[in-house]
């Protein structure tokens, strides 16, 4: 229970992914495919599940298979669980993802030391928050340091790097998602 497998796969946001990234409308999808632009739309929209042959049609016209569409399709549940996977303390560096799958937001946990010589830029926003230990993070030429419970925002663009303080640190950073076009809002006139 709570597990995103047992869940019907939701392909509608894998296709609309593809299509966007192939920079096509779905006119042309519909052309190529012999499909209605209504049924694309519902199709993408979650609206409406397409029948195998169908979604066959819908993965030539965006030059992929209906395997890949699949893979990449999210799972339908709202709900997730992503369990620790012991209780251990580690000894070595490492990340793991805290969220499963394609979604609009994404979230890592690292644990340890990182290589605080690489510097790092995300197209979107992200927030980055001290669940144990401490990190100093440099960020537009300034450097921030952070115990337990803080959190630093760094809006999409940021070029920054940071590096954990203190052993057993635990940084866990939720952006969203780089699939994600984010939008900045236009000032008002």
């Amino acid at each position: 229970m709570g597990d995103h497998k047992e869940q019907p796969l939701r392909v509608g946001a894998a296709v609309r992914r593809r299509r966007r990234a192939l920079d096509l409308t779905l006119a042309v999808v519909a052309e190529r495919s012999g499909l209605s632009v209504p049924f694309l739309s519902q199709i993408e929209n979650e609206r409406a599940r397409p029948s195998q042959s169908s979604l066959e049609k819908v993965a030539d016209a965006l030059r992929t298979t209906a395997v890949e569409l699949l893979a990449a399709a999210d799972p339908a549940c709202s709900v997730d669980v992503v369990r620790a996977e012991g209780t251990e303390p580690w000894t070595e560096p490492r990340v793991r993802s805290l969220v499963r799958g394609h979604h609009q937001m994404h979230a890592s946990e690292f644990t340890g030391d990182h290589d605080a010589g690489r510097e790092l830029q995300f197209r979107n926003d992200q927030l980055m928050y001290v669940a144990d230990g401490a990190v100093e993070i440099e960020a537009e030429g300034r450097a921030y340091r952070l115990g337990r419970g803080d959190t630093l925002y760094l809006t999409g663009g940021v070029r920054h790097r940071w590096r954990a303080t203190v052993p057993e640190t635990r940084l866990l950073v939720v952006a969203v998602a780089e699939h994600i076009e984010a939008l900045r809002d236009k000032p008002r006139r």
